[in-house]
């Protein structure tokens, strides 16, 4: 008896500071595995009702869905049902839902590109359902087998892929999300879980374009994650909450937070997205620099691609560690600082040009021609995504 109880306190502490893969190792796979639902057994209900296809060069970021979603429900008793693409539609919860009282919830964001060839494209997919599977696991939701998601999500797309948008400045954004649907107050293990997809065509992220500077405000009386908690898993708590200081920059006049942690300001995100730093470090080397995964840092797939890129260009220092505002104006002061800059699904590349921190504007600088190395990155992803440069990077549909 000692034994049965000692491995649920030591989940516990793990829980508070390490990978929820550590816990699956202490508690057993019965504890959170289930039977995976199949892509096989995919039933398909149409619409009857088709929506018109919106001009690709009006679209606002998440305003516009497509004619169909795809469902699949968990339950502790019966495990996973049959996944179902139908109609897109409401979705009816109970008021105790888990969801909506303890955040027992997650999402991913992807895209699908058409290139010039017509043919469709997902960019690095099994990164996203990697990073799902992660969140789940720490949302104590259920697992299932990324593979079986990942072809469901594929027939999706496949069946609206008339609303995949003809242009190279618009893509399909696509949002799977998973929810505890328990219907009971307590915070506890859901018994009851959604996983969802819904799909919608998207322009520029932001509504200054897709490639246009923003200006940042780094107040570090507001931390976005801390050790231990949830930084690294794409929950919504990570969201909701920085509302408030979204609506603090706009007010000082900037367009989106730099998130600091620590007594000693280290740099850790932009707005909802991942940071770069392209410098000259203070041996001389042009390095470029992004903080680490270290808890605190929402594992990107698009940084983990600007990253590999820099890896095989091989034509400066790349280097994952702590950066410190000390060490960004210590950088900025002597001139050493040459591109600051943004990475993430949603925007691709953002450069920056200004930053608000303790009262004092601190101005960005930029090569020449402009910021030379995120236009670069910008361009290569890019090419990859819509299919004018041949990868093992992307997935047709």
């Amino acid at each position: 008896m000692a034994a049965a109880t000692a491995a649920p306190r030591a989940a516990r502490r793990v829980l508070r500071g390490r990978s929820c893969n550590v816990l699956l190792s202490l508690l057993g796979p019965q504890r959170f595995l289930s039977t995976t639902f199949k892509a096989s057994d995919l039933q398909i209900e149409l619409t009857k009702d088709p929506k018109p296809k919106p001009d690709p060069g009006n679209l606002i970021f998440g305003k516009t869905f497509t004619d169909h979603m795809l469902t699949v429900e968990w339950s502790k008793e019966k495990g996973w049902g049959k996944p179902y693409i139908k109609p897109f539609q409401n979705i009816s919860l109970h008021p105790a839902s888990s969801a909506l009282h303890y955040s027992v919830q997650l999402f991913e964001g992807m895209k699908a590109f058409r290139g010039a060839d017509k043919r469709i494209r997902l960019f690095r997919p099994m990164m996203n359902m990697d990073r799902m599977l992660r969140s789940a696991l720490r949302c104590c939701l259920p697992s299932f087998n990324k593979s079986e998601l990942l072809e469901c999500i594929r027939q999706l797309i496949h069946l609206d892929q008339d609303w995949v948008p003809h242009s190279d400045t618009a893509s399909l954004y696509i949002r799977p999300t998973f929810i505890g649907t328990e219907s009971s107050l307590g915070v506890a293990t859901s018994k009851h879980a959604l996983l969802y997809v819904i799909l919608g065509p998207v322009g520029p992220y932001f509504t200054t374009g897709s490639f246009n500077p923003v200006s940042l405000l780094a107040d570090p009386r507001f931390v976005r994650a801390w050790m231990g908690g949830v930084g690294d898993s794409k929950v919504g708590g990570n969201y909701g909450p920085t509302i408030y200081v979204q609506n603090e920059a706009a007010n000082q006049g900037c367009q989106q937070v730099l998130w600091l942690y620590g007594d000693n300001h280290q740099i850790t995100e932009v707005g909802t997205m991942n940071i770069f730093m392209f410098w000259k470090d203070q041996q001389g080397d042009l390095e470029l620099v992004t903080p680490p995964l270290n808890g605190i840092i929402l594992p990107g797939v698009t940084r983990q691609s600007l990253l590999d890129l820099a890896q095989k260009w091989r034509e400066f220092k790349v280097s994952e560690r702590i950066i410190t505002m000390g060490d960004l104006i210590k950088g900025l002061e002597e001139k050493r600082v040459k591109e600051v800059f943004g990475s993430g699904t949603a925007c691709v590349v953002c450069p920056v040009n200004r930053i608000l921190y303790q009262g004092k504007n601190y101005h960005i600088p930029t090569m020449e021609n402009g910021p030379e190395i995120a236009r670069r990155f910008l361009k290569e992803l890019t090419d990859i995504q819509y299919g004018r440069v041949a990868s093992d990077w992307v997935l047709q549909v």
